[in-house]
């Protein structure tokens, strides 16, 4: 019999890590509750992706490993157990189909968010769902655990904290849990953005907005030294720049953007040198020479 079976466990959080947390512990024998505070489960997860949902990529332990930015040695012991391959094959089971895009990026065959969310959701079904925000949490000294929530209290054998981090508050990932983490005795590391759209002070960016390129190489540079480089797909926004590579490159310039204003050069046409491409423009603008650019 394993340690978990007829446990009374609490899963705060019903993201994606806290719903796949549900259907695990359901599966080994556990009485499975579910808190979540926000209106309905997987809300950003829905959204991720632009509404498609990035679900792994299709790669090695050791190639995940190498983009990790930092500490990816941390990631190793959970990599090990349920790998990306391991990933797509539990949704597969799950019923949803998956592709395989450019840089091997797995999405839903039906580039839909919303088939992942009802997956996990069927996933850990046998599962109660409370819909309170949990304000509290302490350890009894027989090793049982009450959580107080906005409606009153509960007792478990254990709890598993997926509240997610500080990343979309209105989504549900507002930091709290971190909280409940320091409560148990746990330590908290300050938090730093990752993942994230950047910033820019340019009026390129706002007259842009919307634009989305493709297969672009892009620079980041500070005083002339280069920081980052990639290749993929990027946008602009009233705000900055957004969109795959940009977000990568967030999380490798974590420490970089305290230490002052850094420089996005992109390079339209990455696959061509200066002469080549000028070759090409001369050629098309004599080809084109009585047409109107806009």
């Amino acid at each position: 019999m394993n340690e978990w079976y007829n446990n009374k466990v609490a899963v705060v959080g019903a993201g994606a890590a806290g719903m796949m947390a549900a259907g695990t512990a359901v599966l080994m024998g556990a009485e499975v509750t579910i808190f979540e505070h926000m209106n309905r489960m997987g809300k950003k997860l829905a959204i991720t992706g632009k509404g498609r949902c990035n679900v792994t990529n299709a790669c090695t332990l050791e190639e995940f490993l190498e983009n990790v930015p930092q500490n990816p040695r941390f990631l190793y012991a959970a990599l090990t157990a349920f790998s990306a391959e391991d990933t797509m094959r539990h949704f597969e089971s799950l019923g949803v189909s998956l592709k395989v895009e450019r840089g091997r990026r797995v999405f839903p065959e039906s580039d839909k968010a919303i088939d992942i969310v009802n997956a996990l959701k069927s996933y850990c079904s046998g599962a109660r769902l409370i819909t309170e925000k949990v304000k509290g949490v302490r350890k009894a000294a027989d090793d049982t655990f009450t959580l107080t929530t906005t409606a009153g209290e509960y007792t478990f054998d254990r709890v598993i904290l997926a509240t997610g981090g500080r990343s979309y508050p209105l989504t549900g990932s507002d930091g709290s849990g971190h909280a409940l983490a320091r409560k148990l005795g746990h330590t908290v590391t300050p938090l730093t953005p990752s993942l994230v759209p950047l910033e820019s002070p340019s009026g390129i960016c706002p007259a842009l907005q919307g634009l989305s390129l493709k297969n672009v190489g892009i620079r980041i540079e500070r005083e002339g030294t280069v920081l980052y480089r990639d290749f993929g797909e990027m946008m602009f926004t009233h705000f900055g720049v957004t969109g795959p590579m940009i977000l990568s490159a967030s999380a490798h310039l974590r420490d970089a953007w305290q230490k002052g204003p850094l420089s996005l050069v992109i390079d339209l046409k990455p696959a061509l040198d200066e002469e080549t491409l000028d070759r090409r423009l001369l050629s098309d603008f004599s080809e084109r020479a009585n047409k109107d650019f806009q």
